[in-house]
């Protein structure tokens, strides 16, 4: 059995629920992000489960590891970026600087093998940790029967998807200027993440959609023209592989991850990190042309089938536990 505790509301959570549902020897321990707070409260997930090999993420890795059992670290992203700080509060800066980095610190050494959702991530970690063991980047992966291209009812109203938790790491707060400066038949539709579920300043086309549900995110993508992905920092961009897969052009930032996933001019356009001139030109650009959404989006969807399968990646996770368990 591969045990695996993660916190719920992120991304991590999506990716692990999925090995869940695909790898029959896979048992998902879900908590509370609140657990952060009293880490040693970590310490008795899992501990009477028949595990072969733990599966964990750096927060809270040093917790689940176990002597006798090789442990697993994926890392999702990198909360202890630097680059983060100018989008953090107080907590967050004290919390990215002290305890967090002394948990990832301690998580690669113990680790038997390490594992990175992309380039940028497995980069950004040897570096800032001094770290010589190797990493291996396994791509994040959606369930393309799921998330798919469906025919869209020809309406005068361009709708633009922003999808994450209503943060400023998100980019969240750079919606209300790029609205402000596209034309009225541009609307940005925002959810909640899976976390927030408050809303942004109102505007007459800034509109919540509210906490989706996970397995309702299909029909919103497949429902809109453009993802909207404005980002400070990704440890991948599962938001755009979605929309991607639902052959949705993507406009993001030009930073981190995102170069690994969105190919630009033929999948989207990838902007300077907060210019939100160039974020609304590049939305403007493909409100005005529906053949270059098409082309971009097809591109998109062909992508995703060569390179960001949930097939794919369940396959190659479960060839990292088959030869520890071997």
């Amino acid at each position: 059995m591969i045990v695996s505790p993660v916190s719920v509301g992120n991304g991590a959570f999506v990716i692990h629920s999925n090995l869940a549902k695909h790898l029959p020897n896979y048992h998902l321990l879900p908590y509370s992000a609140w657990r952060s707070l009293f880490p040693l409260s970590y310490y008795p997930l899992g501990r009477r489960l028949p595990a072969k090999v733990i599966h964990a993420i750096p927060d809270s890795a040093i917790f689940h590891a176990r002597t006798d059992l090789p442990l697993v670290l994926t890392l999702h992203g990198y909360a202890i970026d630097k680059a983060l700080y100018p989008y953090s509060s107080l907590l967050q800066k004290i919390h990215g600087r002290t305890d967090l980095r002394w948990l990832h610190q301690l998580a690669v050494r113990r680790a038997d093998v390490i594992t990175s959702v992309s380039h940028f991530t497995a980069n950004l970690a040897k570096q800032d940790l001094e770290l010589e063991k190797p990493i291996q980047v396994i791509y994040n992966g959606v369930d393309e029967q799921s998330f798919r291209p469906q025919p869209r009812a020809i309406d005068k109203e361009i709708k633009v998807l922003f999808s994450g938790n209503l943060t400023r790491r998100k980019g969240a707060h750079w919606l209300l200027p790029i609205i402000q400066r596209l034309d009225e038949r541009v609307v940005i539709y925002y959810t909640s993440g899976l976390r927030e579920t408050s809303a942004l300043v109102a505007h007459p086309r800034l509109r919540p959609l509210g906490q989706i549900p996970h397995k309702k995110m299909p029909e919103v993508y497949q429902s809109m023209d453009i993802l909207l992905f404005p980002t400070v920092r990704e440890g991948f961009g599962l938001a755009a592989v979605k929309a991607m897969a639902c052959g949705l052009p993507v406009v993001a930032t030009d930073s981190s991850a995102l170069p690994e996933v969105v190919t630009n001019g033929q999948g989207g356009f990838l902007c300077p990190l907060g210019d939100v001139d160039a974020f609304a030109q590049a939305v403007q650009a493909l409100a005005d042309d529906a053949g270059l959404r098409q082309s971009m989006g097809a591109f998109n969807r062909a992508e995703v089938e060569a390179r960001f399968t949930l097939t794919r990646m369940v396959t190659e996770y479960a060839a990292v536990f088959d030869n520890l368990i071997a």
